[in-house]
């Protein structure tokens, strides 16, 4: 641990026990902060006031909740920033209520029912059996990893919502990476566990010469097909239901978008080195994921993905030396890395 790490833990709240207290019961509310989204999320409650201020007694009776219920909901609501109170019993949408709306550009809604719902809280409830092992207990906690869970056909809406919130997440990247990335000269991009295709379809509309595929599970493919008819890219585009661990079709530019954070060092190089050895000559790969700060002790959003990637996934948040030592092992080489917004960025990598 270096000097300034050791300042950055020591300094915040030295001599103040009651802002110690204070912090840390507002760290052990974080679980009831996230079910409070949860619950305005899963009530519709932003979508009943998208259209001005409301009681709890109209938002209960539109939604059908038990009307005191509702209002100590939005009483909590409104404290965090959520709503505003309008004075009468009336509540309005805030800037940041306003990310848990249905549908509309920039929302997080259906993160929020992810990240609270049973697939990632109940894993949450063995994390620290996850830290004695060394790997999630997802699959104790739902009776199968977090994949396999949303490969159910009973977990079909939960997959959907799963698409649903990383879309929105690649929404939040698309515009950064589409400043920065040039498919000058290449022909084919594949969007390695692209989704729904959101990324390469965005690419194939800047770059009318490019065809596109997205390699996922049969269930992710079906989306990614059904956008691109939607986009009218249906005629360059295609969907390739299939495991990356196994296969990987031939391109020239392979796209990895918050998918090596999903996975341990070893299948990550199965990942990495199944894409080296499809590329064409002169292939490249793009890679978008959060980076964790080397200075360890500063606030870094980074490290609490990282611990939920161990809770939920079994996967990591890395640093850049341990993305480098993961290139450098299956024959890629990193150039230019570039913040592509949302804490996310961008790393391209060259064929060696």
């Amino acid at each position: 641990m270096t000097e300034t790490t050791t300042t950055h833990a020591t300094d915040e709240g030295a001599g103040d026990p009651a802002a110690d207290v204070a912090n840390l019961m507002q760290m052990i509310a974080g679980g009831a902060i996230l079910q409070t989204l949860h619950a305005v999320a899963e009530l519709n409650i932003a979508d009943h006031l998208a259209d001005g201020a409301r009681t709890a007694k109209e938002v209960a009776a539109r939604e059908g909740s038990h009307e005191r219920a509702t209002f100590r909901l939005m009483r909590a609501a409104a404290s965090l920033g959520l709503l505003s109170y309008e004075g009468s019993g009336r509540f309005g949408l805030t800037g940041r209520g306003q990310l848990l709306r249905t549908g509309v550009p920039g929302s997080l809604r259906s993160l929020v029912l992810i990240q609270a719902g049973e697939s990632h809280w109940q894993p949450w409830s063995l994390f620290p059996e996850a830290v004695r092992q060394g790997a999630s207990q997802a699959k104790k906690a739902l009776g199968a990893d977090v994949f396999d869970y949303y490969a159910r056909p009973e977990k079909a809406d939960k997959a959907r919502l799963f698409a649903e919130s990383m879309r929105g997440l690649a929404g939040m990247v698309t515009q950064g990476i589409m400043a920065e990335a040039d498919t000058e000269g290449m022909s084919t991009v594949i969007d390695v566990g692209g989704g729904d295709g959101h990324l390469v379809l965005a690419l194939m509309e800047a770059n009318p010469a490019l065809h596109g595929q997205v390699l996922d599970l049969p269930h992710a493919v079906e989306d990614a097909i059904q956008q691109a008819g939607q986009r009218g890219l249906s005629d360059r585009f295609s969907g390739v239901p299939g495991d990356f661990f196994h296969d990987v079709p031939s391109a020239d530019l392979y796209l990895l978008k918050t998918v090596l954070h999903d996975w341990d060092d070893e299948r990550c190089t199965t990942i990495l080195r199944n894409c080296r050895s499809a590329a064409r000559e002169g292939g490249r790969a793009l890679v978008v994921e959060m980076l964790v700060d080397r200075e360890i002790g500063k606030p870094d959003f980074a490290t609490i993905a990282d611990v939920t990637m161990l809770c939920v996934t079994g996967g990591i948040e890395r640093d850049l030396d341990e993305f480098d030592a993961l290139f450098a092992a299956t024959c890629w080489r990193r150039g230019r890395t570039y913040p592509v917004g949302g804490g996310y960025h961008a790393m391209e990598l060259e064929a060696v």
